[in-house]
């Protein structure tokens, strides 16, 4: 018995020693969405607020998106990602809570050379808490 278990592991050894055209090792090429960084501006808080990081808008398959990098936030609640046209939320793009996301989407039917901010906003209570003040790269 020990040897017909001996030989069938052999003939398996055996068998997949070579690789073949479907298991063999292929090169992979990592394929990039390029991505064109348009708009980019470094927040500043508001009175009592603590804040770091920037709002970049990029480019990238034909849809702008805000990228918030090294952000961080003092806590509050029902906290808004707006693109506004003023330092205000008066005339804005509602992108959506401020999660632990990163990036989020602009809406195609928005022109973005229109928007001159990105703000994070209280909508529950009106308070800003953040701004940043784009610059065309």
């Amino acid at each position: 018995m020990k040897k017909i278990i001996l030989a069938t592991a052999l003939v398996f050894l055996a068998s997949c020693q070579e690789e073949g055209v479907l298991t063999k090792d292929k090169e992979t090429i990592a394929v990039t969405p390029i991505a064109e960084l348009k708009y980019f501006g470094a927040f500043v808080p508001t009175s009592g607020i603590t804040v770091n990081g920037q709002a970049k808008i990029y480019l990238e398959n034909n849809l702008y998106k805000v990228h918030l990098e090294n952000f961080t936030v003092s806590d509050g609640p029902d906290l808004k990602v707006y693109l506004s046209k003023a330092d205000t939320p008066s005339e804005f793009v509602n992108l959506g809570n401020l999660t632990s996301q990163t990036v989020y989407s602009i809406p195609s039917t928005v022109n973005i050379a229109d928007y001159s901010h990105v703000l994070i906003h209280c909508q529950q209570y009106n308070h800003l808490f953040a701004i940043a003040q784009l610059t065309t790269n």
